[in-house]
């Protein structure tokens, strides 16, 4: 049974029209109630409960009476919630059950209950304090699951949330397919270890820590499986603020607008995984956006896959929108005349966009959307042994992306229990080359296409882990989908399949970004992009109007002397110097030159958000004062290996708009 306990102002509701032929008849007090200061609890009766219902109602009762005395609450409304479960009971268990349940706490409390199997609407206002809303499992015979939950009602922790909802009939089988996959993975067991750079193989929860507290969160936060977050992450402020990326209420939720500044940062990071792909020897294709969900080899495929999707129809037919790029580039390998002399084989897309139909509790700024930009490659090796040196080559090209983010990261593998006890060793060199333990998830059996990944997680400010790269040897697809190699015999043979993305996510990659640098300015440090993905990486602040036009030709030498793009802009507002500097530190721009007397002469003493900034050009950490050429030379040192493209906005602060009130 789920269960979903809301304390409220008050709940209403009216009913509309059955929604099937089990709907229960209406007294009529049931067509229309409300109820003012209590608990709510939508209510889902699942197949599991009908085995021991008494035993069921017995524990939903226990949880429901545990929430009821933390929040104070007198009454309970029993609401039936279909869309909380994809494993609903039978109509009549459904119905008997929650007529017990109303009867079990009936003694205790002021209880009403809304009609079971109609279409209702419905409106509430939540209380505002962290238990306002909670979640249970409830499995006749275990231990409940506990949970906060963010439903469709909304959250307002510290403050006080009212929302009117329509409620929709249940998702019907065509509105949204589950896979084979998504439910095996409710159903995976697994074990987990520390892998120590010695390989030494101990439990992670004997495991000493030490100094590897983020380490031991990523543990934590995986095992525990608990995905929503408690409250709203603070890299949504800053997307905002610096006016990066928003929500679009026109949109699905998990869909967002990017604003000029945003789209840069974004581009600049799908240019560098791009370039590095290439630079590795991947050939670069393009490939539709949506498929024939009754295509044979897709069709058994969307069941490996451990994603919800989108469905349309069109003409007579049922298309799925893209979650990754496999299948179109699978699709494209299987026409391809392949030998052995050309593996490994790499193709690459940049896909704008991949749709996922993520569950709602789940969607988190931009850590988790249904609309995301995935760097996808995908490594065609002739066997298990050149299937690991690639997985090794992929794996340093990984950790290279990590470090051009300047992120801090932890390396979680995934294997099946059998591969690694016959790959002990490979996982062992791994650790020992990353230099820190590695966290390992073993599964007795293998659920999924992939024998084994890995995966850089990075810890946000909720102590979450975001998985960013990633890589997987996949056993199955090549030849569900029919792609062969000639082998140095003339044989035709099934290739195994790496499926890579060196940088994950692009979102995600933004989101991780926010949150570690607001980490950062917790702890008294100034927040900052890396110089490369800086919006505006050199502010000019004239003096006073006298010096705007010298700003003016400054910046045009700069950009003139400077080899590529530099992103110079010029604050020409009529506001006072102090304001223009902090404007510039709340914008996180890198280095602030101000304009006066002096820098008329040709000296600048640039203002560098981080002394650090300095670490790894031509210049010593010492350095007060520059000339153009230095200034020149210091932006080509902080973009070396990096893309670069120009200001996304008006030269002039004074020209731009402002997206964001």
């Amino acid at each position: 049974m789920k269960l979903l306990l809301l304390h409220t102002d008050f709940i209403e509701y009216e009913t509309k029209k059955p929604a099937a032929k089990f709907a229960e008849e209406l007294p009529g007090s049931h067509k229309k109630d409300r109820m003012e200061e209590g608990l709510v609890v939508f209510v889902a009766v699942e197949k599991v409960d009908e085995a021991q219902p008494a035993l069921a109602v017995q524990q939903a009762v226990a949880e429901v009476k545990d929430v009821a005395a933390q929040v104070k609450a007198k009454r309970v409304m029993l609401y039936p919630y279909a869309h909380l479960s994809r494993d609903l009971s039978s109509p009549g268990a459904g119905k008997q059950i929650l007529g017990d349940l109303e009867k079990a706490l009936a003694p205790d409390f002021e209880v009403k209950r809304s009609p079971f199997g109609w279409y209702k609407a419905f409106s509430l206002s939540m209380k505002g304090h962290p238990l306002s809303e909670l979640s249970r499992e409830v499995v006749p015979g275990q231990a409940a699951k506990k949970s906060h939950s963010v439903a469709e009602a909304g959250k307002a922790l510290g403050g006080q949330a009212t929302v009117t909802l329509q409620q929709a009939p249940p998702v019907s089988e065509k509105e949204e397919k589950v896979s084979e996959a998504v439910q095996k993975e409710s159903q995976l067991r697994s074990e987990w270890f520390v892998l120590t750079p010695e390989g030494e193989l101990v439990a992670a929860d004997q495991f000493q820590y030490g100094g590897h507290t983020e380490l031991e969160k990523f543990y934590k936060y995986e095992s525990a499986k608990v995905r929503a977050s408690p409250a709203e992450p603070p890299h949504v402020k800053l997307m905002r603020e610096l006016e990066l990326v928003d929500y679009e209420p026109g949109s699905d939720s998990g869909n967002f607008r990017w604003y000029p500044k945003g789209q840069l940062v974004k581009r600049l990071l799908e240019t560098h995984v791009s370039d590095v792909c290439a630079r590795n020897g991947a050939l670069r294709v393009e490939t539709p956006i949506m498929y024939d969900v009754n295509h044979p080899a897709l069709s058994k495929y969307l069941q490996r896959f451990p994603a919800r999707q989108y469905r349309i129809a069109a003409d007579d037919r049922e298309f799925f929108l893209r979650f990754a790029a496999c299948f179109g580039q699978y699709l494209i390998m299987k026409d391809m005349t392949i030998s052995y002399r050309q593996l490994p084989l790499r193709l690459y897309e940049l896909t704008h966009y991949s749709f996922r139909r993520e569950q709602r509790g789940e969607l988190t700024g931009i850590k988790r959307l249904r609309a995301f930009t995935m760097p996808d490659m995908h490594t065609l090796v002739g066997d298990i042994d050149q299937a690991k040196a690639e997985f090794q080559r992929q794996f340093d090209l990984a950790q290279n992306w990590m470090k051009d983010l300047g992120l801090p990261y932890e390396a979680g593998v995934r294997i099946v229990r059998d591969f690694f006890d016959a790959n002990r060793d490979f996982y062992a060199a791994l650790a020992k080359k990353m230099g820190k333990p590695i966290l390992l998830e073993l599964w007795r059996e293998r659920f999924f296409y992939f024998v084994t990944k890995f995966e850089f997680n990075v810890i946000d400010a909720f102590d979450k882990a975001a998985a960013l790269s990633t890589v997987q040897i996949d056993v199955e697809n090549a030849e569900r989908f029919g792609i062969q190699y000639t082998t140095t015999e003339g044989a035709r043979k099934h290739p195994l399949i790496l499926h890579t993305s060196i940088s994950g996510s692009i979102d995600r990659d933004l989101y991780i970004l926010l949150e570690r640098e607001w980490m950062k300015g917790q702890k008294g440090e100034k927040p900052m992009f890396p110089f490369w993905l800086s919006p505006t990486q050199v502010r000019l602040i004239p003096l006073n109007d006298d010096f705007v036009e010298d700003s003016v030709r400054l910046r045009e030498e700069f950009v003139r002397t400077v080899p590529h793009p530099v992103r110079v802009d010029i604050d020409d507002r009529t506001e006072g110097v102090s304001r223009k500097i902090r404007d510039a530190e709340q914008e996180w721009v890198p280095i602030i030159i101000v304009v006066g007397e002096k820098e008329r002469a040709g000296q600048y003493q640039p203002r560098l958000r981080r002394a650090e900034l300095l670490q790894g050009t031509r210049f010593p950490e010492s350095k007060k004062e520059f000339n153009l050429q230095e200034l020149a030379g210091l932006a080509q040192d902080l973009s070396r290996g990096k893309p670069t493209a120009p200001l996304p906005l008006s030269e002039r602060i004074s020209l731009r708009p402002t997206f964001r009130g």
